[in-house]
C-alpha cells in the first residue's frame, strides 16, 4: 500500500538567532541547553552544533526521512557536518541506491561505517542468519560497536530520532547527553527533528523535491537490515515493522543517552 504523503504542513522558518547567544557546551548545562534549543528551528539546532563542534559534529542517518531532511538542512545553510551511515552489509538494495542519490543531489560524501567482520564471516563465527537467532547480539555486532568506533571521533551526534515514531521514543529530548556505553566517554546527542510530526518531515520532502526510499511508496514506514523490516500495518507505530517476533524495537545505538 503506497505511502500517503500528507497535503500541507507547516515548514519551519530559519530564527534569526547568534550562535553566541546559546548557551555554552558544558554537560552541566544540559537542562538548559536542551531547553532553549527546544524554542528554536532546527536550522538554528543545527547551527549550535556547528558552531560550536565544526567537524566533530556528526550526522549519522539510516536514510529515514528525517534523516534526509537533516542532511538537507544542514547543506542548504552552509553547515558542513560530516555525515555517516552504519552500512551492515545486510541493507536493502533501494537503501544503497539512495545513498548514491542523496551523494548526488547534495554533492557531498556519506561515509560508510561497516561492521568488523563481514557477513560470511559472522556467519562463520556465530553461525548462519545470527539476526534469527540472537538480534540483539547481531545487532551490537553490525551496528552498535561500529558506531560507538565512530563516535569516539565526535563531540556530538545529531540524529533524526522522532517522538511520534514509536511510545519508546515519546519523550526523546532535543539535546541530551550521550555516553557511549562500557566506556567513560561522553559526548553530546542532539536529536534535531525529535519535535517534528511524520507530516512535517514528508512535507519537507514533498517541498523540496528531495529523494527517499522507494521502499516507503510499497508500505514499509522504518526500513532498516532487509532480514528484519516488514511492511507495517494502519495503526501501527512507525517502527513496528522491525524484529517482528521478538520483544525489541531498538537496535541498541541509541541506549546510553543520560536525557537531560
Amino acid at each position: 500500500m503506497p505511502t500517503t504523503l500528507p497535503e500541507t504542513a507547516p515548514e519551519p522558518t530559519v530564527a534569526s538567532v547568534s550562535p553566541v547567544a546559546l548557551p555554552g557546551t558544558d554537560f552541566s548545562a544540559a537542562p538548559e541547553i536542551n531547553a532553549t534549543l527546544s524554542a528554536l528551528p532546527p536550522a538554528d539546532r543545527l547551527r549550535w552544533a556547528f558552531t560550536r563542534f565544526g567537524a566533530r559534529a556528526a550526522i549519522g542517518t539510516s536514510f529515514q526521512p528525517a534523516g534526509i531532511a537533516i542532511l538537507h538542512l544542514a547543506g542548504t545553510h552552509g553547515f558542513s557536518l560530516p555525515a555517516f551511515t552504519l552500512d551492515t552489509g545486510l541493507l536493502f538494495p533501494e537503501t544503497l541506491a539512495l545513498k548514491a542519490q542523496l551523494e548526488q543531489r547534495l554533492g557531498r560524501p556519506i561515509e560508510s561505517i561497516v561492521p568488523a567482520q563481514t557477513v560470511a564471516e559472522q556467519a562463520a563465527a556465530f553461525g548462519p542468519e545470527l539476526w534469527k537467532l540472537d538480534p540483539d547480539f547481531c545487532c551490537n555486532m553490525r551496528k552498535v560497536l561500529p558506531l560507538h568506533d565512530r563516535l569516539f571521533a565526535a563531540d556530538c551526534w545529531i540524529t533524526g530520532v522522532r517522538r511520534d515514531q514509536s511510545s519508546s521514543r515519546a519523550a526523546v529530548p532535543i539535546a541530551e547527553v550521550f555516553t557511549i556505553p562500557n566506556t567513560e566517554r561522553r559526548i553530546w546527542k542532539l536529536n534535531a527533528l525529535a519535535d517534528w510530526s511524520r507530516d512535517q518531515v514528508w512535507s519537507y520532502l514533498r517541498e523540496h523535491k528531495l529523494p527517499y526510499n522507494i521502499l516507503h511508496d510499497r508500505g514499509y514506514r522504518s526500513i532498516g537490515c532487509w532480514p528484519c523490516t516488514r511492511l507495517t500495518a494502519a495503526g501501527e507505530d512507525e517502527r513496528a515493522g522491525r524484529w517482528t517476533g521478538f520483544n525489541k524495537t531498538e537496535c541498541g545505538i541509541h541506549i546510553g543517552g543520560s536525557g537531560i
